[in-house]
């Protein structure tokens, strides 16, 4: 129930099981070296240097030129965090926050950021106690690193700001009082070292990753739940016509739809059309594109949380110190778009499925009800998940294409990359939904095919569903099974092998 935080690499699925095992964190002795012997290089350097080093005795952004006496370098460093911390707008969710304490922990204990052991020990106790800086949305530019939300979590280093802590939020001078802590006080460097990098904008794409590679698993399923009270035909997901056209993402796809339909009746009657819609023929095409895109995205995001991403970077063995430019979110920027649309496309295409699935076709009631006339039915579902997707294509308008000069000219290039993944996060959560509604109409539509029987799989998977969503006899009031349809989706927990393969 310990994830010891070394050089040894992380991954997404990793990550998922420290979040679900809900594992605590410890520092090996490797990262306590690394933390250690950087720290006493740039003490050392500090006592024989006398020339300006960015952000360790200057001031930062444009007011690089400015030299900063040793004595006010502790000052310094807390006037950064203070001053920084000038976000808004809505709360990040906690769980969030917390990836953000495990992303920056990561990256500073590779030894080239210059912090103190003691402050990356104090950020171990935070995640550990679940000590959880009150971070905000809006703010950052994605390119000095993600300056305001990371000043935020910084605060609670120095005693400032507020937390959430057993589950009440209350002021960190509060929480030191209770916990009988004294604040941190920052050497030269560590508040740059706090505020430079990229674990606001990590955090939520490591999250939108784990709950993107969740729905593509979700789509495939539901949609085969689609197709069976659709009467679709099972040849589009033969091997044959993959093979031909062998993209990894297709071939999974099919391959996992043709396993979900083993054994089911319903796929094997002959009374078929000939031809099924695009929104159930394609699946493994539309399907397949956006895991592409999830795999895609996940080595840039692996990439980046094994990376230092602070500025200046500090290298023992060359006694050098460089002021460059990892902390430029644009890699993560670009990724984090293109997972919106790629995942807002499993939504469209979802939405295309429900369409048909109330349209009265193949011997289906108008609506997927009973007296149709009487009973509306499931028209209404159908708007909002239409309406759901029609906000997905507003919302996936990259952000990456934008920038902003800040800093009087100094940062003239930024990324936008931290707006794109929160932004992000708002599709995928959209879809959630949109599946959901799909799901709500995929199982109401397979009772109307009844005695036969779909496969072991589905038959299962509809059993489950039914213990939270009953069938739908007559109108009753769907708000309430659209939102059990989310928490069914949201509740069930799968397997990493399964999710991510």
């Amino acid at each position: 129930m310990i994830h010891s935080i070394s050089t040894d690499r992380l991954t997404i699925d990793i990550i998922q099981d420290i979040i679900v095992q809900k594992k605590t964190l410890q520092l090996s002795d490797e990262v306590i070296a690394n933390v250690k012997r950087c720290r006493t290089y740039l003490d050392e350097k500090m006592e024989k240097e006398s020339t300006p080093i960015y952000g360790i005795n200057t001031g930062f952004g444009s007011l690089c030129n400015v030299k900063i006496s040793n004595d006010n370098l502790t000052k310094l460093q807390e006037n950064l965090v203070m001053s920084h911390a000038c976000g808004t707008g809505e709360r990040v969710p906690n769980d969030i926050v917390k990836l953000m304490l495990l992303l920056k922990i990561q990256s500073l204990g590779y030894g080239h950021s210059g912090v103190q052991l003691e402050t990356i020990e104090r950020l171990v106790e935070m995640y550990n106690k679940n000590i959880l800086p009150v971070v905000y949305t809006q703010g950052s530019l994605g390119a000095s690193g993600d300056l305001a939300p990371l000043a935020h979590v910084a605060l609670v280093l120095i005693g400032e700001g507020s937390v959430v802590f057993n589950d009440r939020e209350i002021t960190t001078q509060e929480l030191y009082k209770e916990l009988g802590w004294s604040k941190i006080l920052l050497q030269s460097k560590e508040g740059l070292a706090l505020l430079n990098g990229t674990q606001f904008m990590s955090a939520y794409g490591v999250s939108n990753l784990i709950k993107a590679y969740k729905l593509s698993y979700f789509a495939d399923a539901i949609g085969t739940v689609s197709l069976e009270g659709f009467d679709g035909n099972k040849s589009p997901f033969l091997a044959h016509s993959h093979i031909i056209r062998p993209h990894n993402g297709q071939l999974h796809t099919a391959e996992r739809i043709s396993s979900f339909l083993e054994g089911s009746e319903l796929i094997e009657q002959n009374t078929k059309a000939v031809q099924d819609p695009y929104s159930f023929r394609c699946m493994p095409q539309v399907h397949g594109a956006s895991k592409d895109t999830l795999n895609f995205v996940r080595k840039t995001f692996e990439t980046e949380i094994n990376s230092v991403t602070d500025n200046p970077n500090i290298f023992i063995e060359e006694d050098m110190i460089i002021s460059a430019g990892n902390f430029h979110g644009q890699p993560l920027a670009l990724g984090l778009d293109f997972l919106a649309i790629a995942v807002a496309e499993l939504g469209s295409i979802s939405e295309r499925r429900t369409y048909q699935l109330i349209s009265g076709l193949r011997n289906l009631p108008a609506f997927l009800v009973n007296d149709p006339g009487l009973n509306s039915g499931f028209m209404i579902p159908q708007y909002t998940a239409a309406s759901i997707a029609s906000i997905n294509k507003q919302l996936c308008s990259p952000s990456s294409v934008d920038s902003i000069v800040s800093s009087n000219g100094q940062e003239d290039h930024v990324s936008m990359g931290a707006n794109g993944a929160v932004k992000c996060k708002t599709v995928i959560d959209n879809v959630e939904r949109i599946l959901a509604i799909e799901l709500l109409n995929a199982t109401q539509a397979i009772e109307f095919r009844r005695p036969l029987k779909s496969s072991d799989f589905i038959e299962s998977f509809i059993t489950s569903y039914r213990k939270e969503v009953p069938f739908v006899e007559e109108d009753r009031l769907l708000h309430n099974d659209i939102q059990n349809s989310v928490l069914f989706l949201q509740n069930m927990i799968l397997d990493n092998e399964v999710m991510f393969n």
